[in-house]
């Protein structure tokens, strides 16, 4: 699986970057604010563009100037983890106020801790007219450590286009490149073509020491496993990074991608271990399905949950694999399917396979559900039975707002993504988008893949 490539933004607090973040992904995903020191996490999201796509990353700010001085440090930590990740570097500076201590800090942190091959944008962000353009730009040349320099307004979208070209530009030159160019082609015409053939990407996430090396070296033939065995002990985080095995099964090639082991924050102390997170949610920002593991022997806890939600928010394919299922019997094997499935609620849509990785129990079907899964996150409805749906679905029904839907239609893109036009969006209740979805479901199958309905007014039709 070609790696797709890292793109960071950095910069001290309240310079702009989660703005610029939001307007380059066309979603409003990071919380923009004032206060300084609001983004804490990184927030990742996919990037496509014509040219190449890659993996945007929100940091927090580095260098202080936030009045919560006890999570400053975590932060800047956290931004020193992808500044080390990242292939093309954003550097953000206010175009509104002067250079401060804080920046010639990070500027000495570039130069000190980037890779030299990776280069440096630097975005004047908030310039908000062209005559502050151009009276900014020169202001900063003497800083001596970009490759460009680009003057934005997020909130305007000036400069924006031409920052997403450069940055294209720069990964080029890195060679990377946009995936199955081929394949890209055909799902212009149809969309689903790229997930119905090929060879589906599979992601085992987890918390750490769930199995995940062991259940790849398990899927694999016994010819391959001793030429390439998955390094597998009972130390949690021996898994640092993703990484790539092709295993074949009854004629078909799936690619599965072992991740380090998804911890909560306050328990990852080691860089290193911080740099594997990262890497695994790239795993799973370029998978089409992530295997989830959890162990039969001990409770679901609120980080396999958060986990499932990030592939969710993704919307990627999601399976559910008890491992170690070989240590319970009967009733018990009973009961922790049905706790799993109320540990789960919110994506009830998942199929849980109960199975060991020691002995090899029931994983066999892993292959199945995953081919399963891999369809259905292509699947196309034919705009005729939609109508005929919606016709269904909504009469004899208490959905007055709903009554009014005259169209609907699917996107293009995975996950299947339902657009619903009607007279008054703000009128349609979330309990009755879950009901469609339930009877969607119902009908057409779609196990194991998330479903997006959007509701949109007369005018958005065109």
């Amino acid at each position: 699986m070609a790696k797709l490539p890292l793109v960071a933004i950095i910069g001290r607090p309240n310079t702009g970057k989660s703005t610029l973040f939001n307007r380059l992904v066309r979603r409003r995903v990071a919380i923009e604010s004032p206060v300084a020191g609001t983004t804490r996490d990184h927030i990742a999201r996919k990037v496509v563009t014509d040219d190449v796509d890659y993996l945007l990353i929100d940091t927090g700010g580095m260098g202080g100037g936030t009045a919560d001085k006890d999570f400053e440090k975590d932060v800047h930590g956290q931004s020193a983890l992808a500044l080390a990740a990242a292939d093309v570097i954003l550097f953000t500076l206010d175009g509104k106020s002067d250079l401060t201590k804080s920046d010639h800090q990070i500027v000495q942190m570039l130069r000190k801790n980037r890779r030299r091959h990776v280069p440096v944008i630097l975005v004047i962000t908030k310039c908000d007219t062209e005559k502050m353009a151009n009276t900014v730009k020169d202001s900063f040349h003497g800083l001596g450590i970009a490759d460009d320099i680009l003057t934005t307004s997020a909130a305007h979208n000036l400069g924006t286009e031409e920052l997403q070209d450069i940055i294209a530009k720069h990964l080029r030159k890195l060679h990377f490149e946009k995936k199955d160019s081929v394949a890209d082609e055909r799902s212009a015409q149809t969309p689903s073509s790229a997930l119905t053939s090929g060879m589906p990407r599979v992601a085992i996430i987890g918390r750490p020491n769930v199995g995940k090396s062991s259940l790849i070296n398990a899927l694999m033939s016994d010819p391959q496993r001793k030429i390439s065995p998955k390094l597998v002990s009972d130390i949690p985080g021996t898994t640092r990074d993703a990484t790539d095995t092709v295993i074949r099964h009854d004629d078909q090639d799936f690619l599965f991608v072992d991740t380090a082991g998804l911890r909560r924050k306050a328990r990852i102390e080691e860089d290193l271990e911080g740099l594997s997170v990262l890497r695994t949610l790239q795993a799973i920002e370029d998978c089409d399905v992530a295997v989830l593991l959890i162990n039969a022997n001990e409770e679901v806890s609120n980080q396999d949950k958060k986990i499932a939600g990030t592939v969710m928010e993704q919307g990627k394919g999601l399976i559910i694999l008890i491992n170690k299922i070989d240590l319970l019997k009967g009733e018990a094997r009973t009961e922790k399917m049905l706790e799993t499935q109320r540990a789960f609620p919110f994506c009830r849509f998942a199929p849980i396979l109960p199975a060991s990785a020691k002995t090899r129990d029931n994983l066999p079907k892993l292959f199945a559900l995953v081919m399963m899964v891999h369809r259905n996150m292509g699947l196309r409805i034919a705009p005729r039975d939609l109508a005929v749906f919606m016709r269904d679905v909504v009469h004899g029904h208490p959905m007055t707002s709903l009554k009014s839907c005259k169209h609907v239609t699917q996107a293009k893109d995975p996950p299947p993504t339902f657009v619903l036009f009607v007279r008054n969006p703000k009128a349609v209740q979330i309990s009755q988008l879950r009901y469609i979805e339930n009877r969607l479901r119902e009908r057409f199958g779609l196990e194991g893949v998330p479903v997006r309905l959007v509701t949109k007014g007369p005018r958005d039709r065109n």
